[in-house]
Protein backbone atom coordinates (compact mmCIF):
# COMPACT_ATOMS: atom_id res chain seq x y z
CA UNK A 1 0.00 0.00 0.00
CA UNK A 2 8.34 2.26 -0.04
CA UNK A 3 12.01 1.57 -0.51
CA UNK A 4 13.62 2.22 -3.81
CA UNK A 5 17.00 1.49 -5.41
CA UNK A 6 18.98 4.57 -6.46
CA UNK A 7 19.23 5.31 -10.16
CA UNK A 8 17.45 2.15 -11.29
CA UNK A 9 13.95 1.24 -12.41
CA UNK A 10 12.98 -2.27 -11.50
CA UNK A 11 10.08 -4.02 -13.15
CA UNK A 12 9.01 -7.63 -13.02
CA UNK A 13 7.99 -8.03 -16.64
CA UNK A 14 6.33 -11.38 -16.08
CA UNK A 15 3.74 -9.61 -13.99
CA UNK A 16 5.45 -7.90 -11.10
CA UNK A 17 5.24 -4.52 -9.42
CA UNK A 18 7.04 -1.60 -11.00
CA UNK A 19 9.07 0.44 -8.53
CA UNK A 20 9.74 4.13 -8.77
CA UNK A 21 13.46 4.10 -8.32
CA UNK A 22 15.12 7.41 -7.68
CA UNK A 23 15.47 7.27 -3.91
CA UNK A 24 17.63 6.54 -0.94
CA UNK A 25 16.52 3.71 1.28
CA UNK A 26 12.82 4.24 1.89
CA UNK A 27 9.47 2.72 2.85
CA UNK A 28 7.47 4.97 0.52
CA UNK A 29 4.11 3.22 0.62
CA UNK A 30 2.20 1.38 3.31
CA UNK A 31 2.99 -2.08 1.86
CA UNK A 32 6.70 -1.44 1.65
CA UNK A 33 9.26 -1.05 -1.14
CA UNK A 34 8.15 -4.17 -3.04
CA UNK A 35 4.41 -3.62 -2.39
CA UNK A 36 4.24 -7.00 -0.63
CA UNK A 37 4.96 -6.12 3.01
CA UNK A 38 8.63 -7.16 2.85
CA UNK A 39 11.52 -4.91 3.92
CA UNK A 40 14.93 -4.98 2.28
CA UNK A 41 16.81 -4.93 5.56
CA UNK A 42 16.47 -6.29 9.07
CA UNK A 43 14.38 -5.36 12.12
CA UNK A 44 14.70 -6.06 15.86
CA UNK A 45 13.64 -9.43 17.22
CA UNK A 46 12.81 -8.41 20.78
CA UNK A 47 11.81 -5.26 22.66
CA UNK A 48 9.70 -3.98 25.54
CA UNK A 49 8.70 -0.69 27.15
CA UNK A 50 12.10 -0.67 28.84
CA UNK A 51 14.33 -2.01 26.05
CA UNK A 52 15.15 -0.97 22.49
CA UNK A 53 12.68 1.95 22.29
CA UNK A 54 14.86 4.51 20.49
CA UNK A 55 12.17 7.19 20.74
CA UNK A 56 8.45 7.75 20.86
CA UNK A 57 6.49 10.72 19.54
CA UNK A 58 3.01 11.89 20.43
CA UNK A 59 0.51 11.98 17.57
CA UNK A 60 -2.52 14.24 18.00
CA UNK A 61 -6.05 13.25 17.07
CA UNK A 62 -7.05 9.93 15.56
CA UNK A 63 -5.82 8.16 12.46
CA UNK A 64 -5.01 4.67 11.26
CA UNK A 65 -2.75 5.59 8.34
CA UNK A 66 0.59 3.79 8.37
CA UNK A 67 3.93 5.56 8.74
CA UNK A 68 5.82 5.98 5.46
CA UNK A 69 9.48 6.95 5.14
CA UNK A 70 11.80 8.71 2.74
CA UNK A 71 15.33 9.39 3.86
CA UNK A 72 15.22 10.88 7.35
CA UNK A 73 11.54 11.86 7.29
CA UNK A 74 8.48 9.92 8.45
CA UNK A 75 5.02 11.01 7.26
CA UNK A 76 1.61 10.38 8.83
CA UNK A 77 -1.92 11.76 8.64
CA UNK A 78 -4.39 12.36 11.43
CA UNK A 79 -7.76 13.98 12.13
CA UNK A 80 -8.17 16.33 15.08
CA UNK A 81 -11.65 17.48 16.18
CA UNK A 82 -11.91 21.28 16.26
CA UNK A 83 -14.46 21.20 19.05
CA UNK A 84 -17.28 22.30 16.75
CA UNK A 85 -19.37 19.17 17.29
CA UNK A 86 -23.00 19.06 16.13
CA UNK A 87 -25.49 19.20 18.97
CA UNK A 88 -27.21 16.04 17.79
CA UNK A 89 -24.15 13.77 17.86
CA UNK A 90 -21.03 13.05 19.92
CA UNK A 91 -17.77 14.57 18.74
CA UNK A 92 -16.24 11.20 17.88
CA UNK A 93 -18.05 7.90 17.25
CA UNK A 94 -15.07 5.79 18.37
CA UNK A 95 -14.67 4.62 21.97
CA UNK A 96 -11.66 5.90 23.86
CA UNK A 97 -9.92 2.53 23.95
CA UNK A 98 -10.30 1.76 20.24
CA UNK A 99 -10.44 -1.95 21.09
CA UNK A 100 -12.40 -4.63 19.35
CA UNK A 101 -16.07 -5.33 19.88
CA UNK A 102 -19.21 -3.94 18.28
CA UNK A 103 -19.97 -3.24 14.67
CA UNK A 104 -21.73 0.10 14.46
CA UNK A 105 -20.89 2.38 11.58
CA UNK A 106 -20.59 6.12 11.83
CA UNK A 107 -23.92 7.44 10.65
CA UNK A 108 -25.48 10.73 11.63
CA UNK A 109 -24.01 14.20 12.10
CA UNK A 110 -20.24 14.39 12.53
CA UNK A 111 -17.87 16.73 14.31
CA UNK A 112 -15.74 19.20 12.39
CA UNK A 113 -12.18 17.95 11.87
CA UNK A 114 -8.76 19.34 11.10
CA UNK A 115 -7.30 16.88 8.59
CA UNK A 116 -3.55 17.04 9.06
CA UNK A 117 -0.29 15.82 7.53
CA UNK A 118 2.62 15.35 9.97
CA UNK A 119 6.35 14.90 9.40
CA UNK A 120 8.85 13.56 11.97
CA UNK A 121 12.60 13.18 12.05
CA UNK A 122 13.27 9.47 11.56
CA UNK A 123 16.36 9.40 13.75
CA UNK A 124 15.03 11.32 16.75
CA UNK A 125 11.22 11.39 16.50
CA UNK A 126 11.28 15.18 16.65
CA UNK A 127 8.26 16.77 14.91
CA UNK A 128 9.48 18.58 11.78
CA UNK A 129 6.25 20.13 10.56
CA UNK A 130 2.50 19.73 10.54
CA UNK A 131 0.05 21.04 7.98
CA UNK A 132 -3.71 21.36 8.14
CA UNK A 133 -4.72 20.09 4.71
CA UNK A 134 -8.32 21.15 5.24
CA UNK A 135 -10.95 21.76 7.90
CA UNK A 136 -14.12 19.85 7.14
CA UNK A 137 -17.28 18.44 8.66
CA UNK A 138 -17.46 14.88 7.29
CA UNK A 139 -20.82 13.84 5.85
CA UNK A 140 -20.39 10.28 7.17
CA UNK A 141 -18.48 8.60 9.99
CA UNK A 142 -16.57 5.34 10.33
CA UNK A 143 -16.56 1.93 11.98
CA UNK A 144 -16.70 2.52 15.71
CA UNK A 145 -13.57 0.48 16.46
CA UNK A 146 -11.48 0.35 13.33
CA UNK A 147 -12.19 3.44 11.27
CA UNK A 148 -10.88 6.99 11.23
CA UNK A 149 -11.04 10.10 9.08
CA UNK A 150 -7.33 9.58 8.33
CA UNK A 151 -7.02 5.93 7.30
CA UNK A 152 -5.43 6.14 3.81
CA UNK A 153 -1.65 6.33 4.08
CA UNK A 154 0.62 8.99 2.64
CA UNK A 155 2.78 8.01 -0.31
CA UNK A 156 6.15 9.59 -1.05
CA UNK A 157 8.70 9.88 -3.82
CA UNK A 158 12.00 11.77 -3.99
CA UNK A 159 10.24 15.17 -3.84
CA UNK A 160 6.61 14.80 -2.83
CA UNK A 161 4.47 13.59 0.04
CA UNK A 162 0.89 13.00 -1.13
CA UNK A 163 -1.94 12.67 1.38
CA UNK A 164 -5.42 11.42 0.48
CA UNK A 165 -8.41 12.07 2.71
CA UNK A 166 -11.07 10.36 0.59
CA UNK A 167 -14.13 12.56 0.17
CA UNK A 168 -12.12 15.51 1.51
CA UNK A 169 -9.62 15.43 -1.36
CA UNK A 170 -5.93 14.85 -2.08
CA UNK A 171 -3.04 17.14 -1.05
CA UNK A 172 0.52 17.23 -2.36
CA UNK A 173 3.45 18.68 -0.39
CA UNK A 174 7.18 18.93 -0.82
CA UNK A 175 9.20 17.03 1.77
CA UNK A 176 9.72 20.27 3.70
CA UNK A 177 5.96 20.81 3.99
CA UNK A 178 5.57 23.37 1.21
CA UNK A 179 2.15 22.88 -0.48
CA UNK A 180 2.30 22.00 -4.18
CA UNK A 181 -1.32 21.36 -5.19
CA UNK A 182 -4.63 20.06 -3.90
CA UNK A 183 -7.71 18.59 -5.55
CA UNK A 184 -11.28 18.23 -4.34
CA UNK A 185 -13.19 15.67 -6.38
CA UNK A 186 -16.54 17.02 -5.23
CA UNK A 187 -17.73 13.59 -4.16
CA UNK A 188 -19.25 12.34 -0.93
CA UNK A 189 -18.53 8.63 -0.70
CA UNK A 190 -21.31 6.47 0.70
CA UNK A 191 -19.55 3.50 2.24
CA UNK A 192 -21.41 0.32 3.16
CA UNK A 193 -22.77 0.55 6.72
CA UNK A 194 -20.98 3.92 7.04
CA UNK A 195 -17.84 1.94 7.90
CA UNK A 196 -15.57 4.75 6.68
CA UNK A 197 -13.09 5.31 3.87
CA UNK A 198 -9.75 3.54 3.67
CA UNK A 199 -8.30 2.93 0.19
CA UNK A 200 -4.81 4.37 -0.29
CA UNK A 201 -3.62 5.76 -3.67
CA UNK A 202 -0.93 4.19 -5.84
CA UNK A 203 1.94 5.97 -7.57
CA UNK A 204 3.94 4.97 -10.63
CA UNK A 205 6.21 7.47 -12.33
CA UNK A 206 4.19 10.65 -12.77
CA UNK A 207 0.81 8.95 -12.43
CA UNK A 208 -1.15 8.97 -9.18
CA UNK A 209 -4.02 6.44 -9.19
CA UNK A 210 -6.96 6.69 -6.79
CA UNK A 211 -9.90 4.31 -6.32
CA UNK A 212 -13.36 5.66 -5.44
CA UNK A 213 -15.45 2.52 -4.93
CA UNK A 214 -18.60 3.07 -2.88
CA UNK A 215 -22.36 2.59 -2.93
CA UNK A 216 -22.81 5.27 -5.60
CA UNK A 217 -21.10 6.20 -8.86
CA UNK A 218 -17.72 4.49 -8.46
CA UNK A 219 -14.63 5.24 -10.53
CA UNK A 220 -10.87 4.85 -10.89
CA UNK A 221 -8.93 8.03 -11.68
CA UNK A 222 -5.35 8.94 -12.60
CA UNK A 223 -3.76 12.32 -11.86
CA UNK A 224 -0.48 13.95 -12.82
CA UNK A 225 1.44 13.81 -9.53
CA UNK A 226 3.22 17.09 -10.28
CA UNK A 227 0.12 19.21 -10.89
CA UNK A 228 -2.96 17.26 -9.81
CA UNK A 229 -4.33 17.46 -13.37
CA UNK A 230 -6.76 14.65 -14.16
CA UNK A 231 -5.43 12.35 -16.87
CA UNK A 232 -8.27 9.86 -17.17
CA UNK A 233 -11.29 8.57 -15.28
CA UNK A 234 -12.94 5.16 -15.70
CA UNK A 235 -16.41 4.37 -14.36
CA UNK A 236 -16.82 1.26 -12.23
CA UNK A 237 -19.79 -0.67 -10.86
CA UNK A 238 -21.06 0.46 -7.46
CA UNK A 239 -19.82 -1.37 -4.38
CA UNK A 240 -17.76 -0.41 -1.35
CA UNK A 241 -14.10 -1.40 -1.46
CA UNK A 242 -11.32 -0.70 1.03
CA UNK A 243 -8.51 -2.33 -0.93
CA UNK A 244 -5.84 -0.17 -2.57
CA UNK A 245 -4.97 -0.30 -6.28
CA UNK A 246 -1.63 -1.76 -7.33
CA UNK A 247 0.39 -0.84 -10.43
CA UNK A 248 2.07 -3.86 -12.04
CA UNK A 249 4.02 -4.53 -15.22
CA UNK A 250 2.81 -7.28 -17.55
CA UNK A 251 4.65 -7.92 -20.81
CA UNK A 252 6.39 -4.58 -20.52
CA UNK A 253 3.15 -2.60 -20.11
CA UNK A 254 1.72 -1.07 -16.95
CA UNK A 255 -1.61 -2.21 -15.53
CA UNK A 256 -3.61 -1.01 -12.53
CA UNK A 257 -4.86 -4.00 -10.57
CA UNK A 258 -8.01 -3.49 -8.49
CA UNK A 259 -9.38 -6.05 -6.06
CA UNK A 260 -12.99 -5.21 -5.27
CA UNK A 261 -16.45 -6.40 -4.30
CA UNK A 262 -17.11 -9.71 -6.09
CA UNK A 263 -14.57 -8.97 -8.82
CA UNK A 264 -10.99 -8.25 -9.86
CA UNK A 265 -10.04 -6.01 -12.77
CA UNK A 266 -6.94 -4.61 -14.46
CA UNK A 267 -6.78 -1.33 -16.38
CA UNK A 268 -4.25 0.20 -18.76
CA UNK A 269 -2.25 2.76 -16.77
CA UNK A 270 -1.92 5.00 -19.83
CA UNK A 271 -5.61 5.47 -20.57
CA UNK A 272 -7.71 3.67 -17.96
CA UNK A 273 -9.18 1.15 -20.41
CA UNK A 274 -10.23 -2.23 -19.02
CA UNK A 275 -7.80 -5.02 -19.95
CA UNK A 276 -9.23 -8.00 -18.06
CA UNK A 277 -11.59 -8.90 -15.26
CA UNK A 278 -12.90 -11.88 -13.36
CA UNK A 279 -15.55 -12.57 -10.76
CA UNK A 280 -15.00 -14.77 -7.73
CA UNK A 281 -14.47 -12.57 -4.68
CA UNK A 282 -16.97 -11.89 -1.91
CA UNK A 283 -18.11 -8.63 -0.31
CA UNK A 284 -16.23 -6.02 1.74
CA UNK A 285 -12.89 -6.53 0.02
CA UNK A 286 -10.03 -5.03 2.05
CA UNK A 287 -6.75 -6.98 1.49
CA UNK A 288 -4.45 -5.60 -1.21
CA UNK A 289 -3.35 -7.75 -4.13
CA UNK A 290 0.18 -9.15 -4.20
CA UNK A 291 2.04 -10.14 -7.35
CA UNK A 292 5.09 -12.25 -8.18
CA UNK A 293 6.31 -14.54 -10.98
CA UNK A 294 3.48 -13.60 -13.31
CA UNK A 295 0.73 -14.41 -10.79
CA UNK A 296 -1.57 -12.02 -8.94
CA UNK A 297 -3.13 -13.16 -5.66
CA UNK A 298 -6.29 -11.43 -4.45
CA UNK A 299 -8.49 -12.24 -1.49
CA UNK A 300 -11.76 -11.56 0.32
CA UNK A 301 -12.58 -12.78 3.81
CA UNK A 302 -16.15 -11.71 4.56
CA UNK A 303 -19.27 -13.17 2.98
CA UNK A 304 -18.41 -15.82 0.36
CA UNK A 305 -14.69 -15.62 1.20
CA UNK A 306 -12.32 -16.59 -1.57
CA UNK A 307 -8.70 -16.32 -2.65
CA UNK A 308 -7.83 -16.28 -6.35
CA UNK A 309 -4.41 -16.88 -7.86
CA UNK A 310 -4.59 -15.40 -11.36
CA UNK A 311 -2.06 -15.93 -14.16
CA UNK A 312 -1.30 -12.53 -15.66
CA UNK A 313 -1.16 -11.80 -19.37
CA UNK A 314 -4.76 -12.49 -20.31
CA UNK A 315 -7.43 -10.17 -21.69
CA UNK A 316 -11.22 -9.97 -21.46
CA UNK A 317 -13.32 -11.97 -19.02
CA UNK A 318 -11.13 -14.55 -17.26
CA UNK A 319 -13.94 -16.03 -15.16
CA UNK A 320 -13.88 -19.82 -15.32
CA UNK A 321 -10.74 -19.96 -17.50
CA UNK A 322 -7.41 -21.62 -16.87
CA UNK A 323 -6.04 -18.21 -15.90
CA UNK A 324 -7.43 -18.98 -12.42
CA UNK A 325 -4.65 -21.19 -11.13
CA UNK A 326 -6.00 -21.99 -7.68
CA UNK A 327 -8.51 -20.83 -5.09
CA UNK A 328 -8.95 -21.04 -1.34
CA UNK A 329 -11.99 -20.48 0.87
CA UNK A 330 -10.65 -21.27 4.36
CA UNK A 331 -8.50 -19.14 6.61
CA UNK A 332 -8.64 -16.07 4.38
CA UNK A 333 -8.02 -12.63 5.80
CA UNK A 334 -10.88 -10.18 6.13
CA UNK A 335 -8.73 -7.10 6.84
CA UNK A 336 -4.92 -7.69 6.87
CA UNK A 337 -3.18 -7.84 3.52
CA UNK A 338 -0.96 -10.89 2.90
CA UNK A 339 2.82 -11.07 2.67
CA UNK A 340 4.34 -12.77 -0.38
CA UNK A 341 8.02 -13.69 -0.23
CA UNK A 342 10.19 -16.30 -1.94
CA UNK A 343 7.18 -18.12 -3.32
CA UNK A 344 5.38 -18.34 0.01
CA UNK A 345 2.11 -16.54 0.80
CA UNK A 346 1.45 -15.68 4.45
CA UNK A 347 -2.22 -15.06 5.30
CA UNK A 348 -3.26 -13.66 8.67
CA UNK A 349 -6.90 -13.73 9.76
CA UNK A 350 -8.56 -11.07 11.88
CA UNK A 351 -9.18 -13.58 14.67
CA UNK A 352 -5.55 -14.59 14.96
CA UNK A 353 -4.73 -17.61 12.80
CA UNK A 354 -1.89 -17.74 10.29
CA UNK A 355 -1.43 -19.87 7.17
CA UNK A 356 1.44 -20.29 4.73
CA UNK A 357 0.76 -21.40 1.15
CA UNK A 358 2.88 -22.30 -1.83
CA UNK A 359 2.04 -19.29 -4.01
CA UNK A 360 2.27 -21.31 -7.24
CA UNK A 361 0.09 -24.27 -6.30
CA UNK A 362 -1.96 -23.23 -3.26
CA UNK A 363 -0.60 -26.16 -1.26
CA UNK A 364 -0.54 -25.19 2.43
CA UNK A 365 2.76 -25.61 4.23
CA UNK A 366 0.72 -24.98 7.38
CA UNK A 367 -2.86 -23.86 7.82
CA UNK A 368 -4.76 -21.75 10.37
CA UNK A 369 -2.18 -22.11 13.12
CA UNK A 370 -3.05 -20.43 16.41
CA UNK A 371 -0.74 -17.87 17.97
CA UNK A 372 0.36 -18.06 21.64
CA UNK A 373 -2.65 -16.02 22.80
CA UNK A 374 -6.10 -15.20 21.49
CA UNK A 375 -5.50 -12.09 19.40
CA UNK A 376 -7.38 -9.86 17.02
CA UNK A 377 -5.75 -8.16 14.04
CA UNK A 378 -6.39 -5.25 11.71
CA UNK A 379 -2.78 -4.27 10.92
CA UNK A 380 -1.20 -6.12 8.02
CA UNK A 381 1.89 -8.27 8.66
CA UNK A 382 5.31 -7.07 7.58
CA UNK A 383 8.53 -9.03 7.10
CA UNK A 384 12.27 -8.50 7.39
CA UNK A 385 15.25 -10.85 7.09
CA UNK A 386 13.26 -14.07 7.44
CA UNK A 387 11.02 -12.78 10.24
CA UNK A 388 7.28 -12.05 10.03
CA UNK A 389 5.89 -9.32 12.34
CA UNK A 390 2.25 -9.49 13.44
CA UNK A 391 0.98 -6.35 15.25
CA UNK A 392 -2.03 -7.08 17.44
CA UNK A 393 -4.84 -4.99 18.92
CA UNK A 394 -3.50 -5.95 22.37
CA UNK A 395 -0.14 -4.18 22.25
CA UNK A 396 1.79 -7.33 21.34
CA UNK A 397 3.87 -7.82 18.22
CA UNK A 398 4.35 -11.54 17.56
CA UNK A 399 7.41 -12.48 15.51
CA UNK A 400 7.40 -15.70 13.46
CA UNK A 401 10.15 -17.42 11.52
CA UNK A 402 9.32 -17.35 7.82
CA UNK A 403 9.39 -20.67 6.03
CA UNK A 404 7.54 -23.94 5.66
CA UNK A 405 7.23 -24.59 9.41
CA UNK A 406 5.26 -22.56 11.93
CA UNK A 407 7.56 -21.20 14.61
CA UNK A 408 7.11 -18.33 17.07
CA UNK A 409 10.38 -16.52 17.73
CA UNK A 410 9.25 -13.78 20.13
CA UNK A 411 6.30 -11.88 21.57
CA UNK A 412 6.97 -8.19 22.28
CA UNK A 413 4.61 -6.11 24.40
CA UNK A 414 4.12 -2.36 24.66
CA UNK A 415 1.71 -1.69 27.51
CA UNK A 416 -1.68 -0.08 26.83
CA UNK A 417 -1.19 0.04 23.08
CA UNK A 418 -3.56 -0.89 20.28
CA UNK A 419 -2.06 -1.46 16.83
CA UNK A 420 -4.42 -0.88 13.90
CA UNK A 421 -1.93 0.79 11.52
CA UNK A 422 0.58 -1.37 9.64
CA UNK A 423 4.22 -0.86 10.74
CA UNK A 424 7.11 0.35 8.59
CA UNK A 425 10.64 -1.10 8.60
CA UNK A 426 13.87 0.63 7.61
CA UNK A 427 17.57 0.53 8.52
CA UNK A 428 17.17 -2.09 11.23
CA UNK A 429 14.27 -0.31 12.94
CA UNK A 430 10.53 -0.95 13.06
CA UNK A 431 8.12 1.97 13.37
CA UNK A 432 4.84 1.24 15.14
CA UNK A 433 1.86 3.57 15.26
CA UNK A 434 -0.32 3.13 18.32
CA UNK A 435 -3.47 5.07 19.04
CA UNK A 436 -1.68 8.31 19.97
CA UNK A 437 2.02 7.42 19.82
CA UNK A 438 4.58 6.65 17.13
CA UNK A 439 7.35 4.30 18.33
CA UNK A 440 10.78 3.66 16.91
CA UNK A 441 12.15 0.27 17.98
CA UNK A 442 15.82 -0.05 17.07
Amino acid sequence: MKRVITGLILAFFAGGCALAADAPDAWPWWRGPEFNGVARGDAPLTWSDQDHIAWKAQVPGKGHSSPVIWGDRIFLTTAVPTGNAPAAAPANPAPASGRRGGYGGGGGPQAEQKLMVLAFDRKTGKPLWEKVATVATPHEGFHSQYGSFASPSVLVDSKHAIAFFGSRGVYCYMHDGQPVWQKDFGIKLRMLMAFGEGSSPALDGDKLVILFDHEGDSFLVALDKNTGRELWRTARSPGSTWSSPLVITVGGKKQVLVSATKSVAAYDLENGKLIWQTTGLGRNVIPMPVVADGVAIVMSGYQAPNLLAIRLGGEGDLTGTDAILWQNQRGNSYTPSPVLHEGKLYVLTDNGTISCFDAKTGKPFYSQMRLPKSYSFKASPVAANGKLYLSTEDGDVVVLRMGEKFEVLATNTLADQVFIATPAIMDGAIYLRGQNTLFCVR
